[in-house]
């Protein structure tokens, strides 16, 4: 197992291959009517995303995710710091051609139906027409939009969630190495969530580099290997969700008597209330059910649990006095 290495404003792990990777990113927007005032939108940021990973980039709204993820696209310049982008610099001609992208907002020829799209997509890469006849019908049939009446609707005829499906088939027409999505679950329902997240759960399994932003919690718990916060343009924390939520071995327990001293020895955060005392158990099950024999205490309950990556995320702005700019 990789060794994780968490630090402010720094993401590392160790033994694999870095196909994204930042050293000390930072940009600086100037405004105001004479061009005087300076909002740094990144701060020093040093992150490595590594081979086959689904990397998701958590933040409240204006922390600086879609500013990051344009700088490593080559659509923003950075002020200061520096980007590679599998193995080369960012912004590599070479390499753009390695890449796919979806944004958070993205312009459709809405004149045009879903696979005339794709031909217009597939043209920009200089995909061969022979090539383009078995991928667009591939691609139409992993997003969801392979039926007739889809395929030949004029895309200003697409629900929402249709011109997502399209947008994530058109950042997949070069077969890229490494994807990029900007908010993929934005303004879903949930049945459109759920098949975003079977589309991202395919490239996973085809080995493919994911690299997202997102909001929407619940569903970067079931999609990520491992996740970083931003917050005000700056990285505060990262790793696997084991590193940050702790592993399903955690016990919640809670129970009545016993020894206080002993007790906060296993139960660190140990609080009480009317029926007891409770906290999380650190240390072996076997054993503290043991102590608790010898102590004559009585056990309540004891539940696997560990926080929701909402709870932590939240708990990790709070600590840090960050609130949303929405």
């Amino acid at each position: 197992m990789d060794t994780v290495v968490d630090k402010p404003g720094e993401l590392v792990t160790v033994n694999r291959e870095p196909v994204v990777q930042t050293s000390q990113l930072r940009k600086v927007y100037r405004t105001g009517f004479w061009m005087n005032q300076k909002i740094e939108s990144l701060k020093s940021c040093t992150l490595t995303v590594y081979q086959g990973e689904t990397f998701g980039l958590l933040g409240p709204n204006g922390a600086g995710k879609t500013t990051l993820l344009k700088t490593l696209l080559g659509i923003v310049r950075p002020t200061s710091g520096r980007g590679f982008l599998l193995g080369k610099p960012v912004g590599d001609r070479i390499v753009k051609q390695r890449i796919g992208y979806l944004p958070e907002n993205a312009y459709f020829y809405d004149f045009l139906t879903g696979w005339e799209f794709l031909q217009f997509a597939a043209g920009l890469f200089q995909i061969p027409a022979s090539v383009q006849r078995q991928r667009i019908p591939q691609l139409l049939d992993l997003v969801g939009l392979a039926q007739a009446s889809a395929r030949k609707k004029q895309m200003r005829q697409y629900s929402k969630g249709m011109l997502q499906r399209v947008g994530m088939a058109q950042a997949l027409i070069n077969d890229p190495e490494l994807v990029f999505l900007d908010e993929p679950m934005s303004g879903l329902d949930p049945m459109g969530r759920y098949q975003m997240r079977e589309i991202i759960l395919s490239l996973k399994e085809q080995g493919k580099t994911i690299f997202f932003n997102s909001h929407i919690l619940a569903e970067v718990e079931q999609i990520c290997d491992r996740v970083a916060i931003l917050a005000q343009g700056e990285l505060i924390c990262g790793g696997s969700l084991n590193d940050l939520l702790g592993t399903a071995e955690a016990y919640h327990v809670k129970g009545k008597g016993g020894n206080l001293d002993i007790l906060k020895r296993w139960i660190p955060d140990l609080e009480f209330d009317h029926d007891g005392w409770y906290g999380h158990l650190k240390g072996e099950p076997q054993e503290f059910l043991a102590s608790l024999r010898i102590m004559n205490a009585q056990l309540i309950a004891m539940n696997l649990s560990r926080p929701s990556l909402e709870d932590f995320f939240i708990q990790q702005l709070q600590q840090r006095g960050i609130r949303s700019s929405s």
